[in-house]
């Protein structure tokens, strides 16, 4: 017998992907079908009782089924939608994660591909792009707006106003000025305090955020699509 919820399906087999599955279960309104993952040794096994039902294929096989992107860093959620929209995946195939003790306020906008896990906070008018993931205990407020693919790590806490740019990276516990910017494909560090603006394609870290070095851009990156 089926449960009569909507199949999803969470794309790399990875440590996100298995928080994301604990989301799915406690929010209770998708049925998880299983993973998919570029590594063929993953293909038929299983993670945390869950099938690695083989590779992006599978996505094709089940049309019926919304999917997640499920890479840790933002690059590789990237890689994989452009990946899917080559092969005709539509973006309302898409589904949206939110952990049932997420506090969302009614006036902020989410876009397809999110992934909010427990205890995150969005107080009023937070706008989130595409497939961005947000890790548990972690505050936006008022008028922040994080684009597509960024990545907040856990306890980072954004301040009114603030900016995070396409693929940053928010290492745990980081904190963001109000009305700060923080550039695209730009990390800052666990513990960071950006009270400036951190330009795109750097790397910064500690208290007060200062430049460390340049940070590895999407085309940089290693073709792998299924890292943690």
């Amino acid at each position: 017998m089926t449960s009569g919820r909507e199949p999803v399906i969470l794309v790399a087999a990875s440590g996100l992907a298995r928080e994301t599955a604990e989301a799915v279960h406690a929010a209770g309104g998708y049925e998880l079908a299983g993973f998919v993952d570029d590594n063929p040794q993953r293909w038929g096994t299983e993670v945390d009782g869950l099938p690695v039902l083989g590779g992006l294929e599978a996505i094709s096989a089940r049309p019926s089924a919304r999917i997640v992107l499920c890479p840790g860093p933002g690059w590789a959620r990237r890689r994989l939608a452009h990946r899917l929209a080559a092969a005709g995946v539509p973006e309302e195939r898409y589904a949206t994660i939110i952990h049932p003790t997420a506090a969302v306020a009614r006036s902020s906008e989410i876009s397809p591909g999110c992934v909010l896990l427990a205890g995150v906070v969005l107080t009023a008018s937070v706008r989130l792009g595409r497939h961005v993931v947000i890790m548990p205990n972690t505050v936006l407020t008022h008028d922040d707006v994080v684009d597509d693919y960024a990545t907040l790590c856990a306890s980072v806490s954004l301040a009114g106003s603030a900016r995070v740019g396409s693929g940053a990276y928010v290492g745990a516990g980081a904190l963001v000025r109000e009305g700060v910017a923080i550039g695209a494909w730009s990390t800052l560090g666990m513990g960071a305090v950006a009270l400036r603006d951190v330009p795109d394609g750097e790397v910064w870290v500690g208290n007060p955020a200062r430049f460390l070095r340049r940070a590895a851009l999407p085309g940089d990156q290693p073709s792998a699509t299924s890292p943690s």
